[in-house]
């Protein structure tokens, strides 16, 4: 019977534990949602976690679009952004650079961080990321960092010769708009480089995408180089896309990026990114058509 009555005692308080738990997690609830509102191209969501950590969404449910942490530019949460970043080991010094696709202008915050001297120009084609950018993500404009509401490819096509680095990072809720994949909008960004210029190119790997192989044989059609980078345990590849052959290595790329990193101060080892994610591309994507404005897959909006 003593037995029989420390039982019942015990299931009583773990069950008082579970309700005041309940509570407590209702009313100190993560993560808490700062934003929600339609915009004229997607569904909004800022979230913030308990540690501080804000979320862009696109969707309820959907894909993390941009992640930032408050006060602290050179927390790069999603791992592509250091990925992506690796491409700087190409270009030392980059003038100008232009990226696509702003989201909570984690890469811009970054770049203008460490380079700053260096032209800024970021675009995207929805007025209300711009506006929760700056809004929850601290991203601030100056006479170095700038912003523009527009259509990327429209953007890029009325800047020939303007930049050092572009980076295409404009995402939908689950892809990258079609016209912004196609044949001739690389054209448009290759002609936007400089001489020394270079590309790098954020895209779903080929379990999340029906176009990967076609995006990977658009980029070799207009670029001489091109160098992949696998986003471990995420679902992201990086292309580089040179429009000059330049003969590099692995190991080449890997100790650029690696002296870069170093020679700036980053609080990561580019050069291990590299080493860890280069992948060789895939000789049968030779056979994959190349995406054209007027030969757009069925099924594909």
């Amino acid at each position: 019977m003593k037995k029989l009555y420390r039982l019942l005692i015990i299931l009583a308080a773990v069950g008082i534990s579970l309700i005041l738990g309940l509570n407590c997690s209702t009313a100190g609830s993560y993560p808490k949602t700062l934003y929600e509102q339609p915009s004229p191209y997607n569904n909004i969501l800022v979230t913030e976690d308990e540690n501080g950590l804000r979320t862009l969404y696109f969707e309820r449910g959907g894909a993390r679009q941009s992640v930032g942490k408050p006060g602290d530019p050179d927390h790069l949460e999603l791992p592509y952004v250091k990925t992506m970043l690796s491409g700087l080991a190409l270009c030392d010094d980059p003038r100008r650079i232009l990226i696509v696709g702003l989201g909570g202008g984690t890469i811009p915050k970054f770049l203008h961080k460490y380079y700053p001297q260096s032209l800024i120009d970021a675009v995207d084609i929805d007025p209300d990321v711009v506006k929760v950018a700056r809004e929850f993500f601290e991203f601030h404009e100056d006479a170095h960092l700038r912003a523009f509401v527009e259509d990327g490819r429209k953007f890029i096509e009325n800047r020939p010769g303007v930049y050092d680095i572009i980076f295409l990072d404009a995402f939908g809720t689950d892809r990258i708009p079609y016209h912004l994949a196609t044949r001739e909008f690389l054209l448009a960004v290759k002609k936007a480089l400089t001489p020394r210029g270079l590309v790098l190119g954020n895209i779903w790997k080929r379990s999340y995408n029906s176009l990967y192989d076609s995006m990977i044989r658009t980029y070799q059609d207009v670029f001489a180089d091109l160098h992949l980078l696998d986003v471990r345990e995420a679902a992201n590849h990086i292309l580089i896309a040179i429009p000059r052959r330049l003969q590099l290595s692995s190991k080449d790329i890997s100790s650029r990026a690696r002296r870069v990193s170093q020679s700036k101060g980053f609080l990561f080892d580019m050069g291990h990114v590299v080493e860890v994610g280069y992948r060789p591309i895939e000789l049968d994507i030779f056979n994959s058509r190349v995406l054209t404005d007027g030969d757009k897959p069925s099924g594909v909006p």
